[in-house]
């Protein structure tokens, strides 16, 4: 096994699982679409980050700036109860907008680059709405950049600072929460521990002395009401001048005081040790592949992988284009190797069935909400990670994403492919409910019982469905008429668009086709 390109057919089948992989659900159009390109077109397309418009004001608890206009800017209440009620607000509006966004993905790979990089670097929610926000943003724009950069920028981002007290790391009272994450979660990764206080890639005498070097930074503006940022100071009389010498895992290299640049050199140095790349690429790999390191894998797919990022000085791109681009990747033994987060399963039921919420900015941000909490009671509270090393479903052995499926978890899901299709949902005197007839007429031949079957499970089920289970979802879509029936009832609708006798009992099947599809046990898997 290796990372050779992929040299077989490029058809419908290998353009589903790229989609599946880099999507929270791809359409029919899509997928048709991503297996008309060529696959390195295909690659490149996705290898993308589009822009997304700011969160908009929306709640009533927001009085600094009018209704439908960003706060992201914008200072806050000077009065205690306001300033509360504002944060509060604007907390509700950026939830909302981070689901928006999932659910208005283009065909890029932007949102779902953000969900690795936030569940990489595990922070929660800080106390200032507009510095989460610039945190996130700074997370989903640099997707797809330089690694290095990137843990430089977060480093210093005045969330994270926040997040893991680094700023109130100072030589006077020293803090190795950031130090540590740093080392252990966010670039070499902690190892086997071999010695006292050696962990095979660092030491605790390398926490020590980083939290030495990232000594002196303090954050001001949070939720202020003069300035419109929170912001990142450096301030000498705090930080550590002394020289700091690191452990033999890192050449015994001695860090010379350099004020605020010298995090950066400390990065830099850290960098310089390949196990970062493997590190990375490891979890890379975990995200988008397979949480099952075989023999195989670790011995010939990752180093590959983590060869490229250190040729590349740690730009992930030309990572990513050998990874999607592998005969590793399109490997059926891994077709529906991963069971789907709870993000996963909230937006293909909403995005394969090209179903955007479009109401009014109020209604729709309470909807966003809604679906927040929906995916949060599955164990996904996406704006507070479980902890700094994110969640558990990525990193904790043997289980992995076997562990978002529980007795309970597994009901949510249920009951949220039954309000979605069948009964409806009522948010704030809206329902919820996907329409199903838009989505049949965009697939390849609505009017064909088996077709409309096919177009559905290769949207839903990664692996190819029996004959049975294909001729029982049939059943359901013609109730259990022969497939003629089908053809002449969807022929009937056609002829009569606007007539309820005619349009409700095809929306009503097709609808009972899919709470039948998100309750079987493939549609789980990715």
């Amino acid at each position: 096994m290796s990372l050779t390109p992929y040299t077989g057919a490029w058809t419908r089948s290998e353009a589903a699982h790229l989609l599946r992989r880099t999507l929270f659900g791809p359409t029919h159009q899509q997928i048709s679409s991503i297996a008309n390109m060529s696959m390195n077109d295909a690659v490149n397309q996705l290898l993308t980050i589009a822009s997304v418009n700011p969160p908009l004001a929306y709640d009533a608890g927001e009085t600094m700036v009018p209704q439908g206009q960003t706060w992201i800017n914008a200072l806050y209440p000077s009065n205690p109860n306001s300033n509360q009620l504002c944060e509060m607000a604007r907390v509700k509006s950026l939830t909302a907008w981070l689901m928006q966004n999932m659910n208005y993905q283009g065909m890029d790979i932007s949102q779902k680059m953000f969900f690795f990089w936030h569940n990489h670097f595990g922070a929660a929610f800080s106390s200032d709405a507009r510095a989460t926000y610039t945190y996130l943003e700074l997370l989903r724009t640099s997707g797809l950049g330089n690694v290095k950069q990137l843990v430089k920028d977060v480093t210093l981002d005045p969330a994270m600072l926040l997040f893991l007290n680094g700023n109130t790391n100072s030589v006077q009272h020293p803090n190795e929460n950031y130090s540590r994450e740093l080392l252990e979660l966010f670039t070499i990764g902690k190892g086997d521990q071999i010695a006292a206080g050696d962990y095979s890639n660092y030491t605790e005498l390398d926490v020590a002395s980083g939290s030495k070097i990232l000594s002196g930074y303090v954050v001001q503006g949070i939720r202020s009401s003069t300035l419109t940022a929170a912001q990142t100071l450096f301030l000498n009389p705090l930080h550590d001048t002394s020289a700091k010498t690191l452990s033999y895992h890192f050449g015994n290299a001695t860090v010379a005081n350099a004020g605020a640049q010298e995090y950066a050199n400390y990065i830099d140095i850290i960098f310089q040790q390949p196990q970062v790349a493997t590190f990375i690429c490891t979890e890379l790999y975990r995200f988008f592949v397979n949480y099952d390191l075989t023999n195989d894998v670790e011995t010939n797919i990752i180093p590959a992988l983590a060869q490229t990022m250190i040729a590349n000085n740690y730009d992930i791109l030309p990572v990513l284009q050998e990874l999607f681009t592998s005969q590793h990747f399109y490997d059926v033994a891994l077709l529906g190797s991963i069971i789907r987060s709870p993000l996963e399963t909230v937006f293909s039921m909403l995005n394969s069935t090209e179903t955007q919420i479009n109401v009014n900015l109020a209604t729709d941000y309470n909807i966003y909400l809604n679906i927040y909490y929906a995916a949060a009671n599955m164990g996904l509270d996406f704006i507070n990670p479980a902890s700094v090393a994110g969640w558990e479903a990525f990193y904790l052995s043997p289980s992995f994403s076997r562990l978002w499926i529980n007795s309970t978890t597994i009901k949510f899901r249920f009951d949220l492919a039954t309000g979605l299709f069948v009964f409806g949902i009522p948010i704030n005197g809206y329902t919820l409910k996907v329409d199903t007839i838009p989505f049949l007429n965009n697939l390849s031949l609505p009017s064909s019982a088996d077709a409309v079957i096919d177009d559905i499970c290769e949207l839903f089920i990664a692996k190819p469905v029996d004959v049975a289970t294909h001729d029982d979802l049939v059943n359901i879509l013609t109730n259990n008429l022969p497939n003629f029936e089908w053809t002449l009832q969807y022929n009937e609708y056609l002829n009569n668009p606007n007539n309820p006798t005619f349009v409700d009992p095809v929306r009503y099947r097709v609808q009972l086709v899919l709470d039948r599809v998100f309750k079987m046990p493939q549609y789980q898997m990715i």
